[in-house]
């Protein structure tokens, strides 16, 4: 599972691999919007400590998403605010927003890419709390390029990897090269799935936008970084400051009667911030199912989280409208958000007290 979420129409028949003479820039793609994915995963944990009527919150199950979640029930938070909160993991943040609006469940939790598409197709949601401030990607060369490569101008006339065209971070290299004057129109892309290390190792495309492990082991292999948003100091030097990501909405029809259950979440999810931020990481690590983390490298694990989680984990769940703003930003410069979407309405920063 991963959160590179799929916010444009279904692109399978377009070439997977470079090499091929079918290989499109974003002006071939980059359209239409897209619907929600459907079906749901329930591989789940049930906090035992609970107490009342059962919550459901979904949400998309990449491992550093799900940290704060899965450390505020293992450390009590829930049950302490009287929440009996069940954490419904699904197939990306798409299907967890698809399975809200359909009332299948009580909460959200998705990527503000997710939550804005939504409601700019007309998804009657509210995002209330944040729990995420930067997304999970990083911009990095293979060992063969690491060298011709350094910038993003450098990208111009080279292939680059994505997940997907119109994925989230497909949105991000479009606004990061357009924020340093270079040109994406340039860009062959080149859609690989969330699994792209092994053709950026190999020397298949030039660039890709990886997650971890993946940032890990390439550069390891030789390759290098040119932009890491995953870390606070280079989403302000390249994005101009935090970046909305995760984040959990619920129905607006039906905010009103849970106003008093959401305050309990969201005080709930802010001591679990804050201890994903301060407790020792091998326990963050412990809290985390061990369906999600079979086979992993659980030292590589722990070592990741270290690095990062004071940068991708605020202090609170207060949503930052300036961070809101460079997701909408992002979105309206890839062409996939009108610049008419008034997207304020799907902010409520009333819960948290902003």
């Amino acid at each position: 599972m991963d959160c590179c979420e799929k916010l444009t129409p279904d692109f399978s028949s377009e070439p997977e691999l470079p090499g091929s003479d079918k290989q499109i820039n974003r002006r071939t793609v980059l359209k239409q919007l897209a619907g929600l994915a459907s079906g749901i995963m329930f591989v789940s944990k049930r906090n035992a400590y609970g107490q009342g009527r059962q919550v459901l919150l979904a949400f998309c199950g990449q491992l550093l998403c799900v940290v704060p979640y899965e450390v505020t029930r293992a450390r009590g938070h829930f049950a302490e605010e009287g929440l009996d909160v069940r954490l419904v993991y699904t197939r990306g943040g798409n299907v967890a927003m698809q399975a809200l609006v359909g009332g299948a469940v009580d909460y959200a939790g998705t990527s503000f890419d997710v939550a804005l598409q939504a409601f700019a197709h007309g998804a009657k949601i509210a995002r209330f709390a944040s729990t995420g401030r930067l997304p999970l990607f990083a911009l990095a060369t293979g060992p063969k390029t690491a060298k011709e490569i350094r910038s993003l101008k450098d990208l111009e006339n080279r292939t680059v990897g994505i997940s997907g065209l119109g994925n989230a971070d497909h949105i991000l290299v479009i606004h990061l090269m357009k924020r340093a004057g270079a040109d994406p129109d340039r860009v062959r892309f080149a859609t690989l799935g969330p699994n792209l290390y092994d053709a950026l190792r190999l020397g298949q495309v030039a660039a890709g936008m990886v997650q971890e492990p993946a940032l890990t082991l390439v550069t390891g292999a030789g390759g290098g970084v040119i932009a890491n948003i995953m870390e606070i100091e280079e989403a302000n030097r390249y994005l101009g400051g935090p970046y909305e990501f995760m984040g959990v909405a619920v129905r607006v029809e039906e905010r009103d009667k849970r106003r008093e259950e959401m305050g309990r979440l969201t005080r709930a999810l802010a001591k679990g911030l804050q201890d994903t931020r301060n407790i020792p990481t091998k326990q963050a690590v412990a809290a985390l199912p061990k369906e999600l983390i079979t086979g992993a490298n659980r030292d590589r694990l722990v070592t990741i989280l270290e690095r990062y989680r004071k940068s991708l984990y605020p202090d609170n769940v207060r949503i930052d409208p300036s961070a809101t703003n460079r997701v909408a930003e992002a979105h309206t410069s890839a062409g996939l958000l009108a610049s008419s979407v008034d997207y304020k309405a799907l902010l409520d920063l009333s819960i948290v007290g902003n």
